[in-house]
């Protein structure tokens, strides 16, 4: 089976060494997503909703240069420097999930790349 990598403009560029993207057969598997504006490169202004409305536009500008969408995503993991705010993370993700939602993990962390306060990755299967 052969790997490819995926990439868009529409998103942040990688920051080590990774793909935005790994595209296997029909899966792809997102790289995990911070906050970071793509036309800038630098996290974004503004509260957490702000932040992880970052995030799942940035996830689902990878999705589609893959050639699917969020409806695509069968797994969600999501990594939080402050477990208070989950809520928050439901309520973003109820904008860009319908019934059957992807199965999801999350995660309180103790840092994560660049100070951001949340970052996801996710798989899916087109």
């Amino acid at each position: 089976m052969s790997f490819t990598p995926v990439s868009t403009g529409h998103a942040p560029n990688a920051i080590g060494t990774y793909s935005q993207a790994i595209k296997a057969g029909t899966t792809v598997y997102l790289s995990g997503q911070i906050p970071l504006d793509p036309a800038t490169g630098e996290l974004v202004q503004g509260d957490v909703e702000a932040q992880v409305r970052r995030v799942f536009e940035n996830l689902r500008a990878v999705a589609k240069a893959a050639g699917g969408d969020l409806a695509a995503a069968v797994k969600i993991n999501v990594y939080l420097t402050d477990l208070g705010n989950f809520q928050v993370v439901n309520k973003v993700m109820a904008e860009y999930f319908v019934p059957p939602y992807p199965a999801r993990a999350a995660v309180g962390v103790a840092a994560l790349p660049r100070g951001a306060s949340v970052e996801v990755d996710g798989i899916l299967v087109l």
